[in-house]
């Protein structure tokens, strides 16, 4: 017996998906992404249908490339895949840097107008 008083076979088995594999051997000890930042709300697109294995890419790869055939926020990779957001940002790290995937970054609030205009906007529907 082991923790939790399950058998040392059961212990790393979920029961819907098998056997469990932690966020880091799935990025291979990787932390950070090899190209990019990728912000919770950057926008994956495919660039390519099909993708057959290639050395370097796992299922999740391949699984990502598959899911963002439609347009995907990283937010909603993580969510599809269940799998850590930091993950998810290496893995996209490395479909970037093979030319799999597109990431369009979100607009900065640079050309949003600052909060006078808001405060006027405010202040005028008050005074209705």
């Amino acid at each position: 017996m082991t923790v939790q008083g399950e058998p040392a076979e059961q212990q790393w088995v979920d029961d819907h998906a098998g056997p469990v594999v932690r966020p880091y051997a799935v990025t291979r000890g990787r932390a950070r992404p090899v190209t990019g930042t990728f912000d919770l709300i950057s926008l994956v697109t495919a660039t390519r249908a099909d993708v057959t294995p290639e050395v370097g890419l796992g299922p999740e790869h391949l699984a990502i490339v598959g899911l963002c055939q439609r347009v995907q926020s990283v937010a909603e990779i993580a969510a599809h895949l269940d799998l850590p957001v930091g993950t998810i940002r290496v893995l996209l790290g490395d479909l970037v840097a093979r030319n799999l995937v597109q990431v369009r970054e979100p607009r900065t609030t640079a050309g949003l107008p600052d909060n006078s205009v808001f405060e006027a906007v405010i202040n005028g529907l008050r005074a209705l």
